[in-house]
C-alpha cells in the first residue's frame, strides 16, 4: 500500500455558500486596516465569487438523494482559474480569503514545490513496490477521492521530471473534475521558458488554458514591499521581551494575519524545517537553519523558493561555534545572491556576531551584506529564482 497524503474523503460540509460572503470578508479585512482597497484585486475575487459558487451547485447536487439527482440536472464542472503577477500584489491572500471561504471539507491548500515532492514520492514507492498498472491514473484517482478543490500556490516548473509528469497528473485530475485555483508569478505561455525539451511541455500549458480561466492581478502596488518600509527596522536586536513581538508583527503584516502554519522543504533527502510557511514567506530560526548539518545546497533551495525569510535568535558567536559561523555565512551568501528579503532578530549588531575564531576575518563580507540587505536599493530589488 502506498502512503500518500490525500486520504480518503470526508463527508461534505452541507453548509452553502452565500454568494458574495468573500467580498464581505475582504471589506472586513480592508475595514480593519490589514489590506487595502485594490480594484485588481476585487476583479479577482469577482472570479473567485464565480467559482465559489460553481462549487457549491455541483456539492449541492451530489449531496441530494439519487432520487432527486435523477430528476435533476448535473451542473458543469466550474472552469478552474490561474492567477497570476508579480510577487507583493496579493495573490496568496486572495487564495486565502477564497479557501477560508469555500464550505466543503474536500480541499487542499498547498505550495506547489511541496505538492511535486509529494508526487515524486508517490513515484518512487510505486516503483519499488513493482505495482503494475498506469501509476498517473492510480495517483489522480487517489487525489480525486480525497479532494475536489486543489489550491496551488506559487505554481512554476524549473525541472524536467516535473514537466513530464505534470500533462499526464493534470489531464486526469481535470477529466475526474477536481477544480484548481493556482497563483504564479508567470503566464502559462511563459512556463518553463527555455527549459529543456520545452516543446514537450507545450501540450501541458494548452491544457492549463483549456481548463482553466486566466486572471492577471496588475496591482499598481508591492504590498509586501510597503509593509517591509512600514517596519521601523528589518534587523532587530537585542533578543528581548520585545523581540517575538518584532517578529509576530512582521509575520502578520507580509501574511495578512494568516496562522503559523509549519513547513519544511526536502532537499537530496535532507528536512529543512521551517516554524511557519505562508505562500513565498518563511519562518524559520538560526537553531533551525543554522545549528542543524545544513550545506550550500539546502540554503540555496530556501532561498529560491522564498521571496522572504524572517529569522529568529541569531545569537553572539564564539570561536567554538565557527561551524554555526559557517553555515549563517553561507545563508546569507544564498539568501543575497537570490536577492530575498531578510527580517531577522539578533542578539547583537551585524558588526559583533562574530568577531574571534576561524574565519572571523572572512565573516565581515557577511556582515557588509546583512547591513546592505536593510538598504532601499536591496528592498527593491527583485528575487532571483532558478
Amino acid at each position: 500500500m502506498i502512503n500518500f497524503i490525500f486520504q480518503p474523503a470526508r463527508q461534505q460540509d452541507p453548509q452553502k455558500y452565500i454568494s458574495g460572503s468573500i467580498f464581505e470578508i475582504y471589506h472586513q479585512h480592508v475595514e480593519q486596516g490589514h489590506l487595502q482597497n485594490d480594484l485588481a484585486q476585487i476583479a479577482v475575487l469577482h472570479q473567485l465569487d464565480t467559482l465559489l459558487i460553481g462549487i457549491d451547485k455541483y456539492v449541492q447536487f451530489n449531496n441530494q438523494s439519487y432520487p432527486k439527482k435523477f430528476f435533476s440536472k448535473s451542473p458543469s464542472t466550474s472552469k478552474s482559474l490561474y492567477i497570476y503577477g508579480d510577487v507583493g500584489r496579493g495573490k496568496s491572500m486572495l487564495m486565502d480569503l477564497f479557501y477560508e471561504t469555500c464550505p466543503i471539507q474536500q480541499k487542499r491548500r498547498v505550495h506547489f514545490h511541496a505538492f511535486m515532492l509529494e508526487v515524486h514520492e508517490f513515484v518512487h514507492q510505486w516503483r519499488n513496490q513493482n505495482r503494475s498498472g498506469d501509476m498517473i491514473v492510480t495517483l489522480a484517482k487517489e487525489i480525486r477521492s480525497a479532494t475536489l478543490l486543489l489550491c496551488f500556490d506559487e505554481f512554476h516548473v524549473t525541472d524536467i521530471a516535473d514537466a513530464m509528469i505534470l500533462g499526464r497528473l493534470f489531464s486526469q485530475l481535470f477529466a475526474l473534475g477536481v477544480v484548481m485555483v493556482i497563483t504564479s508569478n508567470r503566464h502559462p505561455k511563459d512556463l518553463y521558458e527555455n527549459g529543456l525539451q520545452r516543446d514537450l511541455f507545450l501540450p501541458f500549458i494548452d491544457l492549463l488554458q483549456n481548463y482553466c480561466l486566466t486572471q492577471d492581478l496588475p496591482a499598481q502596488k508591492d504590498y509586501r514591499l510597503q509593509h517591509l518600509h512600514a517596519l521601523q527596522t528589518r534587523y532587530y536586536f537585542p533578543i528581548d521581551s520585545e523581540a517575538e513581538k518584532f517578529i509576530q508583527n512582521s509575520f502578520n503584516e507580509l501574511t495578512a494575519f494568516a496562522s503559523r502554519t509549519p513547513g519544511k522543504l526536502e532537499v537530496k533527502g535532507r528536512e529543512i524545517i521551517l516554524s511557519a510557511v505562508h505562500g513565498d514567506v518563511a519562518l524559520s530560526s538560526f537553531q533551525e537553519l543554522c545549528e542543524r548539518p545544513l550545506a550550500a545546497l539546502d540554503y540555496l533551495e530556501l532561498a529560491n523558493e522564498f521571496t522572504t525569510l524572517i529569522l529568529t535568535n541569531i545569537p553572539k558567536l564564539s570561536r567554538q561555534k565557527r561551524n554555526e559561523a559557517k553555515r549563517f555565512s553561507t545563508l546569507v551568501d544564498a539568501l543575497y545572491e537570490h536577492k530575498v528579503k531578510l527580517i531577522c532578530t539578533a542578539e547583537v549588531v551585524p558588526e559583533e556576531l562574530y568577531l574571534e575564531g576561524d574565519g572571523a576575518f572572512e565573516f565581515k563580507r557577511t556582515v557588509s551584506r546583512l547591513i546592505e540587505m536593510q538598504s532601499e536599493r536591496y528592498l527593491l530589488s527583485k528575487h532571483i529564482a532558478d
